[in-house]
């Protein structure tokens, strides 16, 4: 029977083209026509695998979004009569598991039934021990679950002859695809529903959208392929929940095959090394490589020298751990702690330290409007009249409204509280009294109550009561229950013409545009009546029990709300935080570029951003960038600065497009479930206290600040921590080359170690423990005023610059001890070992104060109080140790004055030298330089 309604389905002629259709079939029906080809395809799909990487660059869905993506819309399409056999033939309904299973089973070959025995009871022993290890913990969190069970009321049947259908409530684990579920306000969707009956049904979907906004649902409708996926109408997605109304609908996804399943997919796979950890693998390799090709060199010529194996082997330990940059690990991590503390006394907790490293590299920031960028709750703005005009009169009604309203309190009504204690209005709520109250609910859309006070007739002297019926809501609602307009200026009560009508609704339309958001306000005046009848109408009231009186007050109910007199509107604006404009200048100063993705509409977040000073020439909407192409999406993300409307998967995919297509380092400020997707991608993921838990857990940075100021600040302590520790990437990598040329030659050249290995690495440790010093230097005002990114191009072009200047200088010691002392018969081994130790150490200690800055060191720009103490301290105590018991026992000797004062102008040279060619790396391209060089010599050849 399900067959020919099945074909129907797919032949019917009223909605969805044949591509999708196609998809869906392929995909999701035909499953099984895959495995004809099973290994032909497994190969193939492995090889794809291969050639396309792991780099998702965001320009399209993934393989399982588009899966899901093509169910619901087609479940949406279809008629709500069809949904179930559609569910059912397509083995997603509950007989898909026993399906399944027989498939397993069929799939299961024969195995030896003495391993089969053996492994057995191999399980059956690790069980029975675990069981045992675990049974009291178990029964305890068991006893809990009981408590956090979900109930939901699903229809199933039940019978083995007369099958009954039964309305029965289980646990929202046991839902599977094909269940009819109930829901009434307040349940939570146990997965993706497609609506068969709805009546007045509204859904909150913020726990996707990450806005506050409610949506209504509705069985009847057929949307089509245009309509953005949480904008559907017929289908309720997991994890969202009914405000009110009540409906039947056809669970047709559970688990990981529902849309929010899909939107955390992603979370908790490790992130691929940026570009700075690549960078320290590399120069990692190459330095080993180096290491051992010159250690290997080294112990053979030192072996075919010396002729003692063991001590040519030592020689060459000890010039490969002097080679190694022990300090780095230190260095970073030094580093990335310091500014973990920094930022930890501007009230900001640092959950991953590399994070602020990628801080100081971040040149994109994207920010979600609600709650971060915004101060999250409403302001009052305007209270206008049916003409535009400001009136006193709307907003005191209004006061009253919210003043005596007590079911379902909302942020509006604080709103409107808040500004009139605020601005000095006295509107004098206690000669008020509350008779009655109609409350809110999402069907009006509107909430009314009823007041009165005592007013005096003095030419009669009488008391009067004045009763008035005060609605508030939607602006549509209200005008619908209006018949006159007041004319407060005139004071005079004309009827509601549909010129009224269509000016109201262009002045609402323009607020709407400006980011606003507009309520309206409507009053009946009920008829007047002395004390004496009042109290004769409440004595009757309560004898003919029309009236309920439990304090004396009438009933009304929503019959009320009729012929009522439009009295204006009252427009609201959540404002953007104080720092928030200030934050955005000074990180556009530094190089950081904002732009704003939110699921709000697009004129509220234009109105944001055009008060934080955030350009708004180029924006665009999620259901645009839906229909856009590959490449037009890239392209699209690049140039906006605004984006609206954006699903969490859309805010994935824009920042995985501007990290990959777009080569950026991207951050992501966020604090909702919506944002969780795209914290978990951004290279900085910054969230703040007041933030949903998934989004704090996901973060990097939480802020406890409202101060925005905070990033700025985070982006200078990132730029000093990448800075310090490239500095000690430079002079390590530029000393190793040095050293490693200046040990070759020294060896080849004068036929004995340069150092014995206990003066190596005595050397080493004192250069080592001078670099401590390095993370509290400080750095350049210019250096922190643009992001800094890893450059391994530039890296080794500055290496292979500066690294001779090291080899120079110990070439030139070499020279000249030689052949200035050798001739005054005072030149010997130890008095070379020294010479040496001394010059390497103090050049090593000195060389950092060259590369640190590209100004004239000493002169222009000094060094931390730290780096200079370090140096002082080491440099002093290098050149004691020849006159200690220490240097004795290295087998050191003291060296006359003269060596000294050459070391002086030696190292006076090696300043100016580095100073040029410093200045020669900053002004000149040296690639450019070396190329044209290259061609030269070519041209010169030929």
């Amino acid at each position: 029977m399900g067959t020919p309604k099945f074909i129907r389905f797919f032949t019917s002629n009223n909605h969805t083209d044949s591509a999708p259709r196609g998809t869906i079939r392929d995909t999701l029906v035909n499953k099984s026509s895959g495995q004809q080809n099973g290994t032909e395809n497994s190969v193939l799909r492995l090889f794809r695998r291969l050639i396309s990487g792991k780099i998702i660059d965001g320009g399209s869905r993934t393989e399982e979004e588009e899966k899901v993506y093509a169910w619901l819309y087609a479940l949406a399409q279809s008629d709500k009569d069809l949904v179930f056999e559609y569910v059912r033939s397509t083995e997603r309904g509950p007989g898909a598991e026993l399906v399944v299973s027989q498939h397993g089973k069929l799939l299961n070959s024969p195995i030896d039934v003495h391993v089969e025995c053996g492994s057995r009871v191999l399980v059956l022993s690790s069980v029975s021990l675990r069981f045992y290890q675990e049974y009291s913990s178990s029964k305890a969190a068991m006893k809990l679950s009981e408590f956090v069970k979900c109930p939901v009321k699903v229809q199933r049947c039940a019978g083995r002859v007369v099958q009954t259908e039964l309305v029965v409530q289980v646990n929202q684990r046991d839902v599977v695809p094909g269940d009819i579920v109930i829901f009434e306000p307040g349940d939570l969707f146990p997965g993706d529903v497609r609506l068969l009956t709805s009546k007045q049904l509204v859904v909150s979907q913020s726990s996707l959208t990450g806005e506050s906004g409610i949506t209504e649902k509705s069985a009847d409708m057929r949307e089509d392929q245009s309509t953005p996926l949480l904008d559907l109408k017929n289908i309720c997605f997991m994890g969202t929940s009914v405000i009110s109304g009540s409906g039947i609908g056809l669970v047709v996804s559970t688990g990981s095959r529902t849309y929010m399943s899909t939107m955390f997919l992603a979370l908790g796979k490790r992130k691929p090394s940026d570009d700075f950890e690549r960078g320290i693998r590399r120069i990692s390799y190459v330095l080993i490589s180096l290491m051992l090709v010159v250690v290997t060199a080294l112990v053979l010529a030192n072996y075919l020298t010396s002729g003692d194996v063991s001590e040519s082997i030592l020689f060459g330990i000890s010039v490969a751990s002097a080679l190694t940059p022990q300090m780095l690990p230190l260095i970073v991590n030094t580093c990335l702690a310091k500014g973990a503390l920094a930022m930890a006394r501007d009230r900001c907790i640092v959950k991953s330290l590399t994070a602020i490293r990628d801080m100081g590299s971040m040149d994109v920031l994207c920010i979600d409007k609600t709650g971060t960028l915004t101060m999250n709750h409403a302001i009052v703005v305007n209270h206008l009249d049916g003409w535009g005009s400001p009136k006193e009169k709307v907003l005191c009604l209004a006061f009253l409204n919210a003043y005596f309203k007590t079911e379902q309190k909302y942020p509006l009504d604080d709103a409107i509280l808040a500004y009139v204690y605020t601005n000095g209005f006295r509107f004098h709520p206690s000669k008020w009294r509350k008779l009655d109250e109609i409350p809110f609910d999402h069907t009006r859309r509107r909430v009314s109550v009823v007041v009165e006070r005592e007013v005096s007739a003095k030419e009669k002297k009488i008391h009067l009561f004045e009763r008035l019926v005060i609605t508030k809501g939607a602006l549509e609602e209200v005008i619908r229950t209006c018949s006159f307009i007041e004319d407060v200026d005139r004071e005079e009560i004309i009827d509601f013409s549909m010129e009224d009508h269509q000016r109201i609704l262009r002045m609402a339309e323009e607020l709407s545009n400006d980011g606003l958001r507009v309520l309206g306000v409507a009053i009946k005046r009920l008829s007047m009546v002395s004390k004496a009848a009042l109290l004769m109408l409440s004595l009757a009231s309560a004898l003919l029990n029309l009236y309920q009186t439990g304090d004396g007050s009438m009933l009304f109910d929503e019959t009320v709300e009729c012929n009522m007199v439009f009295l204006g509107f009252i427009s609201f604006y959540d404002p953007p935080k104080d720092s928030a404009k200030q934050a955005l200048w000074r990180l556009a100063e530094k190089g950081v570029k904002a732009k704003v993705l939110t699921g709000d509409t697009l004129s509220l977040a234009i109105r944001v951003c055009k008060e934080v000073g955030i350009r708004t020439t180029h924006v665009v909407t999620g259901p645009e960038l839906e229909l856009l192409s590959h490449n037009s999406f890239h392209e699209t993300v690049k140039r906006a600065t605004v984006l609206a409307r954006l699903t969490p998967t859309q805010k994935l995919r824009v920042v995985q497009s501007l990290q990959t297509v777009g080569d950026h380092v991207v951050g992501f400020l966020g604090d909702g479930v919506n944002d969780s997707l795209a914290l978990d991608a951004a290279n900085v993921g910054i969230s703040v206290d007041s933030g949903a838990s998934i989004a704090k857990d996901l973060a990097d940075i939480i802020l406890l600040e409202k101060d925005l100021n905070v990033l700025v600040a985070g982006v200078e302590q990132g730029r000093l921590t990448f800075g310090n520790t490239m500095k000690y990437i430079k002079l390590s990598v530029i000393a190793n080359l040095g050293s490693i040329l200046s040990l070759l030659i020294a060896t080849l050249c004068l036929g004995f170690e340069p150092l014995t290995p206990k003066q190596l690495l005595t050397q080493n440790f004192l250069y080592n423990i001078g670099q401590i010093a390095i993370p509290w230097d400080k750095m350049e005002e210019d250096y922190v005023k643009t992001p800094q990114t890893w450059s391994l191009k530039g890296l080794a072009i500055f290496t292979l610059w500066n690294g001779p200047v090291c080899s120079l200088c110990d070439i030139t010691t070499i020279l000249f001890v030689w052949f200035y002392y050798k001739s005054k018969a005072a030149l010997d081994m130890r008095f070379f070992h020294s010479a040496w130790f001394i010059e390497g150490l103090l050049m090593q200690t000195l060389i950092f104060h060259l590369i640190r800055t590209e100004k004239i060191p000493f002169i222009q720009e000094v060094a931390s109080w730290h780096v200079i103490c370090s140096t002082v301290l080491i440099s002093a105590f290098g050149i004691a140790i020849p006159y200690t018991p220490i240097g004795t026992a290295l087998g050191l000797v003291s060296l006359p004055l003269s060596y000294f004062g050459f070391l002086v102008v030696l190292f006076l040279g090696l300043s100016d030298e580095g100073i040029f060619l410093n200045f020669l790396f900053i002004h000149v391209d040296i690639t450019h330089f070396l190329f044209g060089l290259n061609r030269r010599w070519r041209l010169i050849t030929v």
